[in-house]
């Protein structure tokens, strides 16, 4: 059954689904779409656009589909789409899209948000991604599957996370950061991969060593990323992995910045640091 507690004000036309329990003083826009057991706990505000999949959990003072933070916005319908089974903490904020742009956010299924973290306009966000305690997205940034993004953590606009990619806490990422990457510091730098993430997927040890001599190859100092990814794509035309990485570096635009491993580093001491 539905559950609307007294307080909570739910506008004409918002569309609920079975098994949602809406808390007090909760507010839930008319242009609004909550899935099937989707949870408000309370306080929470629910603004037009905003679609939520099923199981969602949100907890007190979250607000989710504000216009985006944007002056090339004209004030059109805009959305923000998030997938099912995501959790959402205390004071979090998601955006909708601009309309002179993408349109849209669009976040992933099986998400953890905690609190007072922030995912701005037109960002992408894909499945199980975690965003700790204040980290934020700035606007059309692209956050690929499994990426965990600790707690203070900010991502420049327009910048691309890789999968299984992990940011450390207070890093400030000005540039895309390749699948498996661990990125730390202000500017943030590449410290390697993140083996611990890679092992609790369930990746071999064979496997995460030939993505590390692969890490190696690529970001060798003598040479430029140019230069090295087409010897690498010849070297490891079987593992998909690693074509994974090299893919994602070959397709950047020219604006489109690589966050490089810290000088002097080639991801042979510290990976085993990553934690998530």
């Amino acid at each position: 059954m539905t559950y609307i507690h007294p307080s909570a004000i739910v506008e004409k036309g918002a569309e609920l689904g079975s098994g949602v329990r809406i808390g007090p003083f909760c507010y839930v826009k008319g242009d609004v779409v909550l899935g099937d057991d989707v949870e408000l706990i309370s306080h929470v505000t629910i603004l037009d656009g905003t679609r939520l999949g099923a199981g969602c959990q949100v907890y007190p003072n979250a607000v989710l589909g504000g216009a985006p933070q944007n002056y090339k916005h004209k004030g059109g319908r805009t959305t923000l789409e998030v997938g099912s089974g995501c959790v959402i903490r205390e004071s979090v904020t998601m955006h909708c899209g601009t309309d002179t742009s993408r349109g849209k956010t669009t976040v992933g299924n099986n998400c953890l948000f905690m609190a007072q973290s922030h995912v701005a306009h037109d960002c992408s966000v894909g499945d199980n991604v975690t965003m700790a305690n204040n980290s934020a997205l700035s606007g059309h940034v692209d956050i690929a599957n499994n990426v965990i993004i600790s707690g203070y953590a900010a991502v420049h606009q327009f910048v691309r996370v890789g999968h299984h990619a992990f940011l450390g806490g207070f890093a400030a990422v000005v540039g895309d950061v390749i699948p498996y990457g661990m990125a730390v510091g202000d500017r943030a730098t590449l410290r390697g991969l993140n083996v611990v993430g890679m092992k609790r997927s369930g990746m071999s040890h064979s496997k995460v060593m030939e993505i590390r001599k692969a890490y190696k190859m690529l970001f060798d100092p003598a040479r430029t990323l140019a230069e090295t990814i087409p010897v690498v794509r010849e070297a490891f035309a079987d593992s998909p992995e690693v074509l994974d990485i090299v893919n994602f570096l070959a397709v950047r635009e020219k604006r489109q910045f690589t966050v490089p491993p810290r000088r002097g580093h080639t991801g042979t001491d510290e990976d085993d640091g990553g934690e998530e």
